[in-house]
């Protein structure tokens, strides 16, 4: 029993199907939630942040959190909930200590997760 040869064209065309199906895992996958979604297509229209804004995961105080890190200066990061609710301003603002409602976020965070940076020249 001999083998035949699958010709080029089919041999691409069953690696493309085998790739269609992968899925990627970019910061605007189905699987995110919707308003981290909008967050970063918000954040995509404006103007490149320097530095470039970046958004974090963490567990911070036995729950999944957000940090949306400042855009220069004096402007704060922002620290949100898995829901999309703002919990707090943990850094920056005039003392650079934030707003004063999670002081002990960088000591206490753990499992940082880059979930998305913003790559577009400044």
């Amino acid at each position: 029993m001999t083998m035949k040869k699958m010709p080029v064209w089919a041999s691409l065309a069953l690696l493309l199907a085998f790739a269609s199906g992968c899925k990627t895992t970019g910061a605007n996958t189905n699987s995110q939630a919707p308003w981290l979604s909008q967050l970063i297509q918000q954040l995509e229209q404006e103007a490149p942040a320097n530095p470039p804004a970046k958004v974090y995961r963490y567990t911070y105080n036995n729950q999944e959190v957000y940090y949306l890190t400042g855009r220069c200066c004096d402007i704060p990061g922002k620290l949100f909930d898995k829901d999309g609710n703002q919990l707090c301003e943990p850094d920056g603002g005039i003392t650079g200590k934030g707003d004063g409602r999670c002081t002990d976020f960088a000591e206490k965070r753990t499992n940082e997760t880059l979930i998305w940076e913003d790559k577009r020249e400044r």
